[in-house]
């Protein structure tokens, strides 16, 4: 049996088949089209900040013991540097003269949350409980305002990090990573931060390990040398007219 084909069942043949493809072509940009809005729209915290200056913050969070407290607040106070504090409700609870001696040195004062949970298991109400439950007290002990905020374990999703900015917290985290909490010595530190450090840098750095509190005073004077100013965190970051890049760095937006 042949088939036999007209001019017109031919030409009509063809349009329907590049239809087809057309449809698909376009559902499939349509989707990538979603998939690439769905990451612009990705609730970032702050890991890095875009500035012409040479400054940088650096941080130290405080959730173990505080043995090591007034050995740090001597070394800052010879290198007239002032840092960011993140504690946790908990410590204050076991160390509040820790936690006043730190503010009146003039340090800055952050949340690291109440009870150090996995806040990725926890819903938006018990993130906001974490928050404000640690804020009562450091601010009751420091009488500082308490804006910014530190999850646990570095941890977030949208609803962590929704939670904190709707309630007047910038979450805080950091691009360059000490490793101290793992035991490294002062030089394996350095090498760490020397090849990362730049404007804007946010340093992750914690009390109560092994090595900090000995290797903070060269780890200073080693930034110093690379030509750059410590800053707190709430005077490196923009508070308003921002916006967050896909790579954590807040970039302050043009205004006209």
């Amino acid at each position: 049996m042949f088939l036999v084909f007209s001019k017109d069942k031919i030409q009509t043949y063809v349009v329907s088949v590049l239809t087809v493809v057309l449809l698909i072509f376009l559902a499939n940009i349509d989707k990538n089209d979603v998939i690439q809005t769905s990451a612009l729209e990705k609730n970032l915290p702050i890991y890095n900040v875009q500035t012409e200056e040479k400054k940088i913050a650096f941080t130290m969070n405080c959730a173990w013991n505080a043995d090591d407290i007034d050995s740090i607040l001597e070394t800052l106070r010879a290198n007239n540097v002032k840092i960011t504090f993140f504690i946790v409700g908990e410590w204050a609870d076991k160390y509040p003269e820790e936690v006043k001696k730190i503010s009146k040195e003039g340090h800055e004062i952050g949340t690291h949350s109440n009870t150090h949970p996995h806040v990725n298991n926890l819903s938006a109400e018990k993130n906001l409980e974490e928050i404000k439950i640690s804020v009562n007290k450091l601010e009751k002990l420091t009488n500082q305002k308490i804006t910014l905020y530190r999850t646990p374990y570095g941890e977030y999703n949208d609803i962590v990090i929704e939670t904190s900015r709707n309630n007047g917290y910038f979450p805080i985290q950091w691009n360059i990573d000490t490793l101290d909490y793992e035991g490294l010595n002062c030089e394996e530190m350095w090498n760490r931060i020397k090849g990362k450090l730049s404007n804007g840098s946010i340093i992750l750095s914690h009390n109560g390990t092994e090595h900090t509190a000995e290797s903070l005073d060269t780890i200073i004077k080693n930034i110093k040398k690379q030509g750059y100013d410590f800053v707190k965190v709430s005077d490196l970051i923009y508070k308003e007219n921002y916006i967050i890049n896909s790579n954590g760095t807040q970039i302050l937006q043009d205004i006209e």
